[in-house]
C-alpha cells in the first residue's frame, strides 16, 4: 500500500478499495443472484466515473510536467497512474471471475445468457427479426481507414471492433457503435421452464454477415472495446455568453475530452489492437486494460428481473413517520415539533407533500430551495413551478455543475425560469451542495418560517436506494440562519454570521475544530469524551490531523465511512483510539451524522458535507444542529445499529484488505435492523 509517512492513505487508492467493497457484494453468495449482477454494474459504473474524473485529474497533472506530490498525498503522478492501472487490472480480472460464477448459478436457476454460438433454430427467427426491425435501423457503423480521421468515439457507448480478413491479406476494419439508447439485454421467448436472455452485442455478432454483406471477406470477427474520456468541464471565456450557454457547450465538449482509459477484449488479434491504438492516439499514459467479451458492465445495473422475485431483494414498503400524516397539513404538524424523515425507510412523499402544500397554501408567500440533483421526472420541480404559477415568490439555487447531471439540471432550470421562478446558478468559485428549503407563511400578520434540511438530494429516484436524513422543522432560530444562506447566494461578497448552523466555506473547519477541541479538553479533565461520525468520505488532511490529536488525548472515536478514508485508524501513538468501519449493502449509505459527547450532553448534527477539502473550502454546505431530544436519541440509536453491524460492516485499517467485521454476537445487519427499529416505533 502506497502512503505518505504512514499517516494518510492516498485518496485515489482508498477509493479503489471502496469499489472493491462493492465488488465483494457481487461475490457474496448471500446476496440474491440478480442483485449480484447489479452490483457488478455498480462497480463498473463507479469505475467509469472514477476514470473520467480522478484518473483524468492525475493525468492532467502528469501531462503538465508536474510531480503532483503535494496534491496527491506524497505520490508522484506517474507512480500513481501506474498503481491505479495495476489495481484496476486485478479488479477487472476478479470481476470477470465473479461474472462467470454468477452465469453458472443462473443456469441452475434455468436462466440462460446466450452467446451467438448458443443460438438454435428455436430463437433464430425471433433474433433475426429483432435485428432487422429494432437494431439495424439504429446502427452507426464506422469503416476504419488510416487515411481518414477517426470520428470522436463516445465514452457513453461501447463498440464492437470488426475485422474482415481474406486470403490476399487485405484486412478491413470497422466499428459498430452500441449506443446507450439500445436495450442491452433482450429477453427471448421461454422454452418450458427455461428463460433466455441475449446481449445486444451477441445479436450483432450473430448478424455480422447481414451488416457487412457488401464486402468481400473469408472470415469475420468482432471484439468489444470501450474508451473513457476526461470528464472535467472546460469553460470558454466568451463574456457575451451566459453561464448556462457556456455550461451547455462544455457538456457537449465532454464527448471529445482526452482519452484516459481504453478497455479491450483480451482475445482480440494483436494487429487489430495495434491498429486501434494507433488510429485512436492511445499512449502509454492512458490506462490500457484487457477485459472480457463484454466490458460495458455498468449495463448490468439494469439486468431484467424476469419476474424472478426470488432472485431479488425483497422490496421494502416505505414506512410512515410516527405522528406525521400525508393526509393532514405538514405545516400545522411541524409547527409543534421537529420530525426526522429517514429515506428509504420512510417515504420521500413527505418532502413532496411539504412543497405541494406550500404551492397551494394562500398564506405561503415565499419558497426558497437548493437543488443539486433532480430525478428525471421530478415532482419537486413540478411543485415549484406550480407554486410560481400560483403567485408565490419562488427562489431556486440550482447547481448546474452537478457532475454528469448537468444536462438534466439545465433542462429543469429552463422550465422553472420559464414559469417565473427566480433562479440562482451557484456562486462564483463554489458549488452549492447544501440541501435545504425555507418557506415563509403569513400567520396573524407576521411571517413564520417552515423548512427542511437534508443530507441528500431532493430526488425521488435516489430516495429509494440512498439512505438520507431530512429534518422537517419550524425552529425559527435554525430557519433564520438558513435564510441567511439564501441571502449569501444573492450577495456573496458578504460573509454572514450564523448562530446555529455551520456553513462552508467560511466556518466548517473552525467550528468542527472547536467541537473536537472541546472533547480534547474534556478528555484531559477526566470527563466523558467521544466522537461518533458517519459520512461518505474523509480525505482532508487537516481534519484527519485533528482527529489524530483527539485520539492521542484519549477521545474515543468511532467512524462509519462508506467510501474514501485517508485516515489510518488503530496506529499506536497516532490513532489508537480511532476505529473505522464501512458498510456496503442493499442501500447506498449516504447520511452524514456528527456526534460530540459534550460531557454527556451530546451535540448532534446532520450535514450535507463530507470531510473532504472540497466540502470544507470550495462548496456551500450546511451542517445543522438537532435540538429535539427525541430525534437526538433516535439518531444515537441509528448510529449504534450501524456500529454494531457484523454482517455487512468491513474493518478499515492500514492494510485496506476489506475484511468483514466478525464477532460472536447476535447477527446484526444494520439496514434490516433499521427497518425493524422503525416498525417497532410505529407499534409502540
Amino acid at each position: 500500500m502506497l502512503k505518505q509517512k504512514n499517516r494518510y492513505i492516498n485518496r485515489e487508492l482508498s477509493w479503489l478499495h471502496f469499489n472493491a467493497r462493492v465488488l465483494q457484494e457481487a461475490a457474496d453468495n448471500n446476496v440474491p443472484l440478480i442483485e449480484r449482477l447489479r452490483f457488478l454494474g455498480i462497480f463498473s459504473n463507479n469505475l467509469d466515473e472514477f476514470f473520467k474524473v480522478r484518473y483524468a485529474t492525475v493525468k492532467r497533472i502528469y501531462e503538465a510536467g508536474k510531480e503532483g506530490k503535494s496534491q496527491l498525498g506524497g505520490l508522484k503522478a506517474e507512480e500513481l497512474l501506474e498503481a491505479i492501472t495495476k489495481i484496476v487490472i486485478d479488479q477487472q480480472s476478479e470481476s470477470l471471475k465473479i461474472l462467470s460464477s454468477i452465469e453458472v448459478e443462473l443456469e441452475y436457476q434455468n436462466i440462460h445468457i446466450l452467446n451467438e454460438s448458443d443460438i438454435t433454430e428455436i430463437h433464430h427467427d425471433f433474433i433475426k427479426n429483432y435485428f432487422l426491425q429494432v437494431i439495424s435501423p439504429a446502427l452507426v457503423i464506422i469503416i476504419l481507414n488510416e487515411e481518414v480521421a477517426l470520428p470522436e468515439l463516445k465514452d457513453s457507448a461501447a463498440y464492437l471492433t470488426v475485422k474482415m480478413s481474406n486470403t490476399n491479406g487485405n484486412d478491413r476494419f470497422a466499428l459498430i457503435e452500441i449506443s446507450k439508447a439500445m436495450d442491452r439485454f433482450i429477453v427471448l421467448p421461454s422454452v418450458g421452464d427455461s428463460q433466455y436472455i441475449i446481449m445486444v452485442d451477441n445479436i450483432l455478432r450473430y448478424c455480422l454477415d447481414d451488416i457487412f454483406n457488401i464486402f468481400d471477406y473469408d472470415s469475420i470477427s468482432a471484439h468489444m472495446i470501450k474508451i473513457t474520456r476526461d470528464g472535467e468541464l472546460d469553460f470558454d471565456s466568451d463574456l457575451s455568453k451566459s453561464f448556462v450557454e457556456k455550461l451547455s457547450a462544455s457538456v457537449k465538449d465532454r464527448n471529445s475530452g482526452e482519452p484516459v482509459r481504453f478497455v479491450y477484449d483480451k482475445k482480440i488479434d494483436q494487429d487489430t489492437l495495434d491498429f486501434l491504438l494507433n488510429i485512436m492516439g492511445i499512449d502509454s499514459q492512458d490506462s490500457i486494460i484487457p477485459g472480457g467479451r463484454y466490458h460495458n458492465r455498468r449495463d448490468y445495473m439494469d439486468f431484467p428481473s424476469l419476474g424472478r422475485t426470488d432472485l431479488l431483494y425483497d422490496k421494502i414498503k416505505p414506512l410512515p413517520v410516527k405522528g406525521l400524516s400525508l393526509q393532514k397539513s405538514i405545516f400545522n404538524t411541524i409547527a409543534n415539533k421537529d420530525y426526522l424523515v429517514y429515506t428509504p425507510y420512510h417515504t420521500f412523499s413527505y418532502i413532496v407533500k411539504f412543497l405541494r402544500e406550500a404551492a397551494l397554501d394562500p398564506n405561503v408567500k415565499t419558497i426558497k430551495i437548493t437543488i443539486y440533483r433532480l430525478a428525471q421526472i421530478s415532482h419537486v420541480a413540478s411543485s415549484l413551478i406550480n407554486a410560481a404559477k400560483n403567485g408565490k415568490e419562488v427562489t431556486v439555487s440550482i447547481e448546474l455543475r452537478a457532475r454528469f447531471d448537468e444536462a438534466a439540471n439545465i433542462n429543469y432550470a429552463e422550465q422553472m425560469q420559464g414559469a417565473g421562478v427566480k433562479m440562482f446558478f451557484g456562486v462564483t468559485g463554489l458549488k452549492v451542495h447544501c440541501k435545504m428549503c425555507v418557506v415563509e407563511r403569513e400567520e396573524e400578520g407576521k411571517l413564520k418560517r417552515y423548512g427542511f434540511i437534508s443530507t441528500g438530494n431532493f430526488n425521488e429516484s435516489t430516495a429509494k436506494v440512498y439512505t438520507d436524513f431530512t429534518l422537517l422543522t419550524a425552529n425559527s432560530k435554525i430557519l433564520k440562519d438558513i435564510n441567511k444562506v439564501f441571502d449569501f447566494f444573492r450577495v456573496n461578497y458578504k460573509v454572514y454570521r450564523y448562530k446555529h448552523i455551520i456553513t462552508s466555506p467560511h466556518y466548517t473547519k473552525t467550528k468542527l475544530f472547536n467541537l473536537i477541541d472541546n472533547e480534547i479538553l474534556n478528555a484531559n479533565s477526566g470527563k466523558p469524551a467521544y466522537i461518533k461520525l458517519k459520512m461518505n468520505s474523509i480525505s482532508n488532511n487537516d481534519m484527519i490531523k485533528k482527529l489524530y490529536e483527539a485520539s492521542r488525548a484519549g477521545v474515543q472515536i468511532q467512524m462509519i465511512v462508506r467510501g474514501i478514508c485517508c485516515l489510518i485508524p488503530g496506529v499506536n501513538g497516532m490513532s489508537e483510539n480511532i476505529e473505522v468501519i464501512s458498510i456496503v449493502d442493499k442501500f447506498l449509505e449516504h447520511t452524514r451524522l456528527f456526534v460530540f459527547a459534550n460531557n454527556d450532553d451530546p451535540k448532534i448534527y446532520i450535514s450535507s458535507a463530507d470531510w473532504m477539502t472540497r466540502n470544507i473550502h470550495t462548496r456551500v454546505e450546511v451542517t445543522c444542529p438537532i435540538y429535539d431530544e427525541n430525534i437526538k436519541k433516535e439518531l444515537l440509536d441509528l448510529f449504534d445499529i450501524c456500529w454494531n453491524d457484523n454482517v455487512k460492516a468491513r474493518v478499515i485499517n492500514e492494510t485496506q484488505d476489506n475484511n468483514y467485521l466478525k464477532n460472536d454476537k447476535k447477527k446484526i445487519r444494520a439496514q434490516f435492523e433499521t427497518y425493524n427499529y422503525y416498525l417497532k416505533k410505529l407499534e409502540s
